[in-house]
């Protein structure tokens, strides 16, 4: 059966890209109409979308959201907000077979490379990338891009405490003795929309505090795609707003977003003044805690290597950047 390829707009297929993306697992955030519509309303003005859908027999097999940035196709969205990206496919359709369809559909197009950043390294379109290009006569490049450290989680947290390194065990345990000398230790956790809503100024007020590179990126255009996508996942209940109280105040905030069996932390902040009781690390100490106590397998500290996510007992799984050529 042959596959058909189309342009699309993000409103025409919205619904069965929901139920496309809904048979992946995970199904990753980055990847929902919703949040890339939102990405493209907010900073898509100087680009052109290449939203391809691919049909089999009229039923929808896949979606390769790209845009044109000068003379390269790349995916509509950025490393700053999305941290994975891929194609979308419908569960039990050859991904192999997809990308060879959309490729052809797209050697009719100017470009002069393709950009896919944001695979994962355990993703099946970056495997199937150097079969599909080669068929093409078409060269493609991989290198790292970043890393994003996560989890496994066993049953209970004291399993979880017996995974970490004897110093970072011990170095845990006495900080959480310490927070809780400073008052009565609280997790908040927010998951209904009108109490994430009436806590986002809280949030934001701690990301902005918390580090000078924070309040950088969290400009006046990135506060607005940042409450909007928050808002939009929380209608869906796939956002859970952590908040870290001690002595009944908010002193640290965590944002996760919840893939299948996974708990994704996307961003965080705490108040400067209580940095030292590592309100900052502990309240995703207790957030992972939280995640174990409610079963979930995997927690994902989402890009960056930073110390703290190895102190946690976090290990790397490289995200790749793959270039693509014609020869």
């Amino acid at each position: 059966m042959g596959y058909r390829v189309q342009r699309e707009e993000f409103g025409q297929l919205e619904q069965e890209w929901r139920e496309c993306l809904a048979g992946r697992r995970p199904a990753y955030p980055f990847l929902s109409p919703a949040w890339l519509r939102l990405w493209w309303n907010e900073f898509g003005a100087a680009r052109e979308l290449l939203l391809l859908s691919v049909r089999q027999d009229e039923r929808l097999a896949g979606i390769l959201p790209l845009m044109r940035d000068g003379g390269r196709l790349t995916f509509a969205g950025d490393t700053q907000v999305c941290d994975y990206m891929d194609l979308i496919s419908r569960d039990g359709v050859p991904v192999d077979a997809v990308l060879t369809a959309l490729f052809r559909a797209l050697s009719e197009e100017p470009w002069e490379a393709i950009e896919l950043w944001g695979l994962r390294d355990d993703s099946p379109t970056f495997a199937a990338l150097p079969a599909v290009c080669a068929e093409l006569g078409w060269s493609v490049q991989s290198e790292p891009e970043d890393v994003c450290p996560q989890i496994s989680l066993p049953g209970s947290w004291e399993e979880y405490l017996e995974t970490l390194a004897k110093k970072n065990r011990h170095e845990l345990r006495r900080k959480l003795r310490k927070l809780s000398q400073g008052g009565e230790v609280e997790l908040e956790v927010l998951e209904a929309p009108a109490q994430i809503d009436d806590a986002l100024d809280d949030f934001v007020r701690m990301h902005k505090l918390s580090r000078t590179e924070k309040a950088e990126f969290m400009t006046e255009t990135m506060e607005r795609f940042f409450r909007r996508i928050v808002a939009a996942l929380a209608a869906e209940r796939f956002a859970e707003m952590i908040f870290l109280r001690l002595g009944g105040r908010r002193v640290a905030s965590v944002l996760c977003f919840r893939a299948g069996d996974e708990l994704l932390l996307y961003n965080s902040g705490y108040d400067p003044l209580f940095a030292g009781l590592s309100v900052g690390l502990l309240s995703k100490a207790l957030a992972l805690k939280q995640a174990i106590d409610l079963g979930s397998k995997r927690f994902d500290f989402l890009r960056g290597a930073e110390r703290y996510k190895y102190e946690l007992g976090a290990q790397d799984l490289a995200v790749r950047r793959c270039l693509i050529r014609r020869t």
